[in-house]
């Protein structure tokens, strides 16, 4: 089973992804995403899903036109684990 990180660890790890902040009134983080085109934002859509559906690790996402906001949480941790900081990292190289 996966596990949730601890708030000591949580601040150091979000403090190292760019631009990703906590979600309030949950133990998630956020982050959204601006593209040139609609092409764009679903291409990135496209690459983070093969990524995620290796990792089991599926992201709670909407995207309108050229705006893709992802939250990312681990249901099975009940909170942020380790799953989350690294598809936040593949989500920032690929953004």
């Amino acid at each position: 089973m996966v596990e949730k990180i601890n708030e000591e660890d949580r601040k150091d790890l979000l403090d190292e992804l760019d631009g990703w902040s906590d979600v309030d009134g949950r133990d998630a983080i956020f982050k959204s995403f601006k593209f040139e085109n609609f092409r764009d934002a679903f291409g990135f859509m496209t690459r983070v899903a093969m990524v995620a559906d290796d990792m089991n690790h599926h992201p709670e996402w909407s995207n309108v036109y050229n705006q893709v906001d992802v939250t990312l949480t681990t249901h099975d941790a009940d909170g942020v684990s380790l799953k989350d900081v690294e598809l936040a990292m593949f989500m920032d190289e690929t953004g």
